[in-house]
């Protein structure tokens, strides 16, 4: 396989999806006719794949071209990653009904001593709720959010602080946890926050 980027990739017939051998790119291609004494061999030509970034070398030995195909596939859009915690960190501030019924966004990025709680909200009875926002939720998010906890719940004008573990999923022993520690889970419908997925529609 020849790709765009210049890159080769030597796969077996058997389906395998993990190429046998491979030139990452950038690399250059230079492809020549068989000697004599390889063509007695039955090798039609030699390609030789060379590494510009470092000493590398791939020789490919042709025997029998079957069929050779081309595919244009278009731009390269690059990699997007879609549902990462900024884009969850966004929608929940404009929705922070999920997390706080009635409620209002006080702060995105609320300050502390040892970093930003990513959203200060204040709920419908006026009480603070502090919102930490994953996409996946382990122990390690629940852990930091009860150090936030423990430093907003310090200051009189914020305490008593409530505290939301909030991710597209929740490990359980992270919820066994945070629910040990008081505080609550919300799991988050990302396509739904998107406006991309209707939940009442769906049969399960």
């Amino acid at each position: 396989m020849l790709k765009a980027d210049g890159a080769v990739l030597v796969h077996s017939d058997g389906g395998s999806y993990k190429p046998l051998n491979w030139m990452s790119a950038p690399c250059t291609l230079t492809e020549r006719e068989a000697t004599e004494e390889e063509a007695e061999l039955g090798i039609d030509e030699v390609w030789t794949v060379k590494q510009q970034k470092a000493d590398g070398t791939l020789t490919i030995r042709i025997f029998r071209r079957i069929a050779e195909l081309s595919h244009e596939l278009g731009i390269d859009p690059g990699l997007v990653k879609d549902g990462v915690e900024a884009h969850l960190q966004e929608l929940l501030a404009e929705q922070v009904d999920l997390v706080a019924p009635g409620g209002r966004l006080v702060r995105r990025e609320y300050p502390t001593a040892i970093g930003p709680v990513d959203l200060l909200v204040k709920d419908a009875d006026g009480q603070h709720v502090a919102v930490e926002v994953k996409r996946r939720g382990e122990i390690d998010g629940v852990e930091q959010l009860t150090r936030y906890l423990e430093l907003l719940g310090r200051d009189p004008l914020l305490a008593p602080v409530e505290g939301v573990f909030a991710a597209q999923e929740i490990k359980p022993q992270a919820r066994v946890l945070a629910e040990d520690r008081g505080i609550r889970c919300v799991v988050l419908d990302y396509a739904a926050m998107r406006g991309m997925d209707d939940a009442e529609s769906r049969l399960f």
